[in-house]
């Protein structure tokens, strides 16, 4: 019998190096081996039920609340969904000037490396950030030197061993999941490029592998991809057509009541504020942006 994903992420010992290195290796090689796995992206082509989700950033009660929803912890494979997962690190709430969040990045590993064809752990701006070192600043805090600083304190000589893990956790994320849905396929993602960089974006990125020459600060297109703002519906209707999908489903953007509509083909969800919320979606319906909308449910308790 399995352990249940709830006894992985107290069995993972958070202060251990040599555990935060085992458990992101593991992750690294459930994203890059799992049968979803589809070069850059991930690809679900049969019936399945995901949990859609926004920004995380470092809220371990939200993560819970998402695997149970996915029923991940259950003994019975049957009732397990797929869940995406995306923003996770380069939280708010900092100790002593300390961003911790790696360990919520360890947990999530150890929950792929648990659950490889039904965790989708989808990179974003700020695990970019944390890979190639291109500081994010927001109200004051540097997150990726806030993020190394508290890998220095807990691990002392053993960081570096710690860091390199974490960049092969984030170098080896999908960069999106692509359903294949009655009515068409549903692309979720944490972004799509702003509309200042399409003139240089490479949209064969969701059919290729990917390269270094990708992930590098204001001239790689999965950099474009991952900071994009700003949509208008022109771009995302050409995207659309492009990739042969009906449906976004994005982070990135904040949505204040935890969902928005970004353009008629495209909703943004948060997950990650007292107004977080995830959709539950069934591939065997057709997904458009009202329904979604609407049958967003939210991670508050009661």
């Amino acid at each position: 019998m399995r352990r249940a994903v709830s006894g992985l992420l107290q069995t993972t010992d958070l202060r251990d190096p040599v555990a935060v290195c085992a458990a992101l290796h593991a992750g690294a090689r459930a994203n890059l081996q799992a049968p979803c796995r589809d070069r850059s992206i991930d690809r679900l082509d049969g019936p399945a039920q995901l949990v859609a989700t926004g920004d995380l950033h470092d809220n371990p009660l939200h993560l819970a609340r998402l695997v149970s929803a996915a029923a991940l912890e259950s003994d019975d494979s049957a009732a397990w969904r797929h869940l995406t997962l995306h923003e996770l690190i380069h939280s708010d709430r900092l100790v002593n000037g300390m961003d911790f969040s790696y360990r919520v990045l360890t947990r999530v590993a150890a929950l792929k490396a648990a659950r490889p064809q039904h965790i989708h752990v989808l990179l974003a701006n700020h695990e970019l950030a944390q890979l190639t070192g291109s500081e994010v600043a927001k109200d004051g805090i540097r997150f990726v030197e806030a993020f190394d600083e508290a890998l220095d304190f807990a691990f002392g000589d053993e960081a570096a061993s710690v860091r390199r893990a974490v960049r092969d956790f984030i170098r080896s994320m999908p960069i999106a999941l692509r359903l294949g849905c009655t009515g068409g396929d549903v692309l979720c993602a944490h972004s799509l490029p702003g509309p200042e960089r399409m003139d240089r974006f490479d949209d064969s990125i969701l059919d290729r592998d990917l390269v270094d020459e990708d992930y590098l600060p204001r001239t790689g297109s999965v950099h474009f991809m991952m900071w994009g703002r700003n949509q208008p519906q022109e771009q995302v209707d050409a995207l659309a057509e492009r990739w042969g999908v009906s449906l976004f489903i994005l982070g990135h953007e904040k949505a204040e009541a935890g969902a928005m509509a970004l353009a008629r083909n495209a909703v943004v969800l948060n997950s990650d504020h007292d107004r977080g919320v995830y959709a539950m979606i069934d591939t065997r319906e057709a997904v458009m942006a009202e329904s979604v909308l609407q049958a967003v449910r939210p991670l508050a308790a009661g």
